[in-house]
């Protein structure tokens, strides 16, 4: 048998419509992710952007568990001395829903030209309406693929 190697040439990329009502960030995290860097295909090469295009919509009714609405503190730095400023993920998902998946996926993907050009690829939306339905993006239900993930 011989070894495939992907060409970016040969890539044949879908859209995938991923509903978060109800799941766990953490979860649905990992899940965007594999498809995202494209593991989930037979076709999978690592040094390739072999990965799907993912539309996230409700966002913002995405659960934490245990006491991380409170105790997850999301940090940035202004640039200035002292300047360290923190966000609880509960403030930031009542400000900036969206920020809070994008940043649980971007975690889990390299961080290197690779990486964010799959990050490219993740359109996340707060409310239920996105712009890409011309796409015809095909639905994805997420909590059927884990099992451990339960609606509410």
């Amino acid at each position: 048998m011989k070894t495939i190697s992907t060409k970016p040439a040969e890539v044949v990329r879908k859209w995938y419509l991923i509903d978060a009502e109800g799941l766990v960030l953490g979860r649905l995290a990992s899940q965007i992710a594999k498809i995202l860097r494209g593991k989930h295909k037979a076709t999978y090469t690592p040094h390739i952007d072999c990965g799907d295009n993912v539309i996230v919509i409700n966002a913002e009714k995405v659960h934490l568990t245990g006491n991380k609405l409170m105790d997850k503190v999301y940090y940035h730095h202004t640039g200035f001395p002292g300047g360290i400023k923190g966000i609880t993920a509960g403030k930031q998902l009542e400000a900036h829903p969206e920020r809070v998946l994008i940043k649980a996926v971007e975690r889990m993907i390299s961080r290197n030209k690779l990486g964010r050009a799959q990050m490219t690829k993740l359109h996340v939306y707060a409310g239920p309406e996105h712009p890409h339905a011309g796409q015809v993006p095909e639905v994805l239900d997420i909590a059927s693929m884990n099992p451990k993930n339960k609606r509410s």
